[in-house]
């Protein structure tokens, strides 16, 4: 099974860059999206074979998930129920036979750390404890932009960022905890160097020159890691600041 993650950054400008080519030429079972910034009366997006599963945010042009999958699940979830956090359309599960699926779009904490607290304080910690509730079920994959790199070699300039949105000790402490709780970060099972990034900036052609973070990310149950086949980036892949990221399972 291969399931691919992309923060597309508006599906509706990504689809004049080449994503429904993409979609078409990945050879994946699921696909995941997040900041669609769209609903999808707004979208076309007609594609034999994948079931849409979208999640869009009451503010319109904002955040907003989506999964396009060609194995139907038994059910699925829009949000954590927590009516706080669920009108940014930042969440969607859906629930197959051996594992559940999470599409997550994590709040950025924002330039001046306007929404720091919210992010760390609220909403890391109840999302972790929707994925542990829901993995007393099944094991769970989630993925998806967690706005957070974790280490210093998960970006190019650690030291200059110390305090900045997605590199603050707080942030960096929330993802510690889903390793805590047993999740494993499946890039890292395979490759331990850095300079592998999955955004980055469209200023100071800083994609060019590999000047990126490496925020993007699927994580799975402990009980799944021996089915791990592969975890890639895709940073050829063009159509948004981030690029595409993915597993393969032997599911």
């Amino acid at each position: 099974m291969k399931i691919i993650s992309w923060n597309v950054n508006g599906i509706r400008a990504c689809l004049k860059k080449g994503l429904l080519d993409f979609i078409k030429s990945s050879d994946a079972d699921i696909l995941c999206f997040q900041e669609t910034k769209a609903n999808q009366e707004q979208v076309e997006l007609e594609l034999d074979g994948f079931n849409q599963f979208w999640n869009s945010a009451e503010k319109k042009g904002y955040s907003g998930t989506l999964i396009l999958s060609k194995i139907n699940p038994s059910n699925f979830y829009l949000g954590m129920d927590i009516q706080k956090h669920d009108n940014e359309g930042r969440l969607i599960t859906l629930d197959y036979p051996d594992f559940f699926l999470v599409n997550v779009y994590t709040p950025n904490a924002q330039r001046g750390l306007t929404r720091l607290d919210y992010r760390t304080k609220e909403w890391d910690v109840d999302f972790l404890n929707y994925l542990k509730k829901i993995e007393k079920i099944k094991p769970v994959i989630f993925c998806g932009d967690l706005n957070v790199a974790h280490t210093e070699i998960d970006l190019a300039n650690p030291k200059s960022n110390k305090r900045n949105a997605g590199f603050t000790d707080e942030e960096r402490f929330g993802f510690d905890r889903f390793l805590e709780e047993g999740f494993v970060d499946t890039f890292r099972e395979f490759e331990k160097e850095p300079g592998n990034y999955t955004w980055w900036s469209y200023m100071f052609e800083a994609r060019k020159k590999n000047i990126g973070w490496r925020i993007d990310y699927f994580c799975v149950s402990q009980i799944l890691r021996d089915k791990l086949k592969s975890a890639f980036i895709l940073p050829e892949i063009l159509g948004s600041d981030h690029c595409p990221i993915g597993i393969k399972l032997k599911i």
